[in-house]
């Protein structure tokens, strides 16, 4: 069991220097009921149709799993690998789609992109745009995390978890170059510069 009382120093593999602190910002029964709510907003606007999650791979992974385990209308499930960060804690601006769903999981249907985080929101301005070429009927953003004051394009999501300022997030399937995706929590990264 992961404390999250205090910070948490974790060993880093490939850091110089001192390992990062991880400053709790999101405990596990906190983002659980979060994503509760989300599901019941989104049973809420989709009574009369099945809609289809379009999960960001990596990141948004365990945060689609238990917001699908929340939702009682049924979906169909899709997913997108878009990446812009790379290695370190700064997104590069170039977003690159390496895989995303067919023209006909997408045409005429509502469709609702899953996402961990929209921070400068060019990653999922890049993943509406793609899906956008295949004429959805409809087309959504559920994000657990928002961070709308990074923002270089114009963009709001239309359900979101938890808005925040600040610190760069790990955990709950957040990372940093492949690490700590497994904690149960989310977490403000703080190096010792």
């Amino acid at each position: 069991m992961w404390l999250l009382e205090k910070e948490v120093h974790m060993p880093s593999n490939n850091q110089p220097g001192s390992p990062p602190v991880l400053v709790p910002l999101w405990t596990r029964e906190e983002i659980a009921k979060s994503v509760a709510t989300l599901a019941r907003n989104i049973d809420r606007d989709y009574v009369d149709c099945t809609p289809v999650l379009v999960g960001a791979l990596k990141g948004a992974f365990i945060f689609m799993a238990d917001l699908v385990r929340e939702l009682q209308t049924p979906v169909e499930i899709e997913f997108m690998r878009l990446s812009s960060y790379g290695t370190g804690t700064e997104s590069s601006g170039d977003v690159q789609i390496e895989f995303g769903p067919s023209r006909e999981a997408i045409e005429g249907r509502s469709v609702i992109v899953v996402e961990d985080i929209i921070d400068t929101g060019l990653t999922t301005t890049a993943a509406l745009e793609h899906l956008n070429q295949y004429d959805p009927s409809s087309l959504r953003i559920c994000t657990l995390l928002d961070r709308p004051e990074r923002r270089l394009v114009e963009l709001e999501a239309d359900y979101a978890g938890f808005t925040f300022t600040d610190h760069f997030v790990v955990g709950y399937g957040l990372d940093l170059d492949q690490k700590y995706r497994q904690l149960p929590g989310i977490y403000g990264l703080e190096t010792d510069a």
